[in-house]
């Protein structure tokens, strides 16, 4: 833990020396790319209703969280059932995976809109387009991990005459689990990448979407406001992607890469 720490802290020093370095080697002006304590600064300036700014974008930040966790939630089980189905049937599998695979190329922006429009700009369209991204990562990877059993165990399952629910509920979940967080992992940051395009079509009042698109306007007169929204969008599916983790230790113990995660 502590070793992560230090090589955690390491990289965002290197980071920020590279940050200053290049900006001032290269002579990069402000409305490019603000130094690291302005955007530090951004946070602690009074808005225009004499609010700090740190608060008002802690209180935007806890809408996408929470649109975030509701659609990472909802397409994890929709992935895991998706899956599971799948696994049991064949037919099944080759009707509607290619239709699962297929639903990946649309690009997020152009449906994002349709299900704002079909929803409304209220927190569940944004929790369903989170879904959305969600859902695939967690059906693939656990169709793969329910079938990656071992093959001794499951003759020793059929020798037992158990059924396909003891099976599955004995040997095939269990055995999937890795792979099962391994999705959720990825999952977790693409529900915030999700909730925040959500929020991006007009509308929306509350939301990291919002607010980045609020300092995408005056990015030239005060670029570290759009910098600082950033970071604080990617903390968040750091502080996600970590849970996950977190979860994975305690519950997959007995793996490896699970102690080393």
């Amino acid at each position: 833990m502590k070793a992560r720490g230090l090589r955690a802290l390491g990289v965002a020093v290197a980071i920020a020396v590279l940050w200053e370095g290049a900006k001032t080697l290269f002579a990069i002006p402000a409305w490019k790319l603000p130094h690291l304590h302005e955007i530090a600064g951004d946070f602690v300036r009074r808005t225009g209703t004499d609010q700090l700014y740190l608060w008002v974008i802690a209180q935007n930040a806890g809408v996408t969280a929470l649109e975030s966790l509701i659609g990472f939630a909802l397409g994890s089980a929709v992935g895991l059932v998706l899956a599971i189905a799948l696994s049991h049937s064949r037919v099944l599998e080759r009707g509607l995976l290619p239709y699962v695979v297929a639903s990946q190329t649309v690009p997020i922006l152009a449906i994002a809109p349709m299900i704002v429009v079909w929803l409304g700009t209220t927190w569940f369209s944004k929790a369903v387009i989170a879904a959305y991204l969600t859902f695939f990562p967690v059906t693939i990877n656990m169709l793969r991990g329910l079938r990656a059993v071992d093959a001794d165990a499951l003759a020793l399952m059929h020798a037992l005459a158990a059924t396909r629910a003891q099976v599955l509920v004995k040997l095939r979940l269990p055995a999937s689990l890795p792979y099962l967080f391994t999705a959720l992992r990825l999952s977790a940051t693409a529900s915030v990448i999700g909730a925040i395009v959500g929020e991006l079509p007009v509308g929306s009042r509350y939301g990291m979407g919002v607010v980045i698109i609020n300092a995408a306007q005056y990015y030239n007169w005060r670029p570290a406001n759009l910098w600082s929204a950033m970071l604080v969008s990617a903390l968040i599916g750091i502080v996600f992607y970590h849970l996950v983790a977190v979860v994975e230790r305690r519950v997959v113990s007995w793996q490896p890469a699970a102690a080393a995660a």
